[in-house]
């Protein structure tokens, strides 16, 4: 799965490998040709992996890991959410301590995955986790104060509340996940 057009493979480097999956698999992307990888594209390019998988593992990730904003996607899609477990002391943990304590199931290796997906495997996904609950924090509450139940579109929230493009999305999924919030189609909100 590309962050990009599928006629830019990122990393550069890895082009064989991009040509070894195309001899045996296939490679997707939403991006039109020639789109660059940006940074706004992984995120985005994330929630389409959540979608496809069964589960997502986290491994490790700090507090504002895109590794966290695949696990909301999931949750959001009624995936499982997996999170190695670490050293409370480690920066690199906190996000997957944060999950754990959510709601998400900790594991220790693969088969602890398999174990818990392998009975539905071929039965219509229902995930483990509802939801994960979190209060709204400042920022949540000043994006939340300028929602209504009238779509809003992402570009004209994040300058109502004078925020970049990144930092609101990563916002705006976890607020889904605490059901204050809700998608639309083209990136539109609303107050859940």
């Amino acid at each position: 799965m590309f962050g990009s057009g599928l006629d830019v493979v990122y990393p550069a480097e890895n082009r064989k490998l991009a040509e070894q999956i195309c001899e045996k698999g296939t490679i997707i992307t939403e991006f039109p040709l020639g789109t660059s990888p940006d940074q706004g594209n992984f995120p985005q390019r994330n929630r389409i992996i959540s979608g496809l998988c069964h589960g997502t593992l986290v491994v490790e990730a700090g507090d504002k890991s895109g590794a966290i904003l695949t696990a909301f996607n999931a949750v959001d899609q009624s995936r499982d959410v997996f999170a190695v477990p670490g050293r409370i002391t480690d920066k690199k943990s906190r996000g997957c301590n944060r999950l754990i304590e959510n709601g998400a199931v900790p594991v220790k290796g693969a088969e602890a995955i398999i174990r818990d997906i392998n009975p539905r495997m071929f039965k219509p996904v229902t995930g483990v986790q509802k939801k994960i609950n979190f209060d709204l924090s400042r920022e949540e509450k000043m994006i939340f104060e300028h929602l209504d139940h009238d779509p809003i579109h992402v570009d004209d929230l994040a300058k109502a509340v004078n925020m970049d493009i990144s930092s609101i999305l990563q916002l705006l999924l976890k607020m889904e996940l605490k059901n204050a919030v809700q998608q639309l189609g083209g990136k539109q909100f609303v107050k859940a």
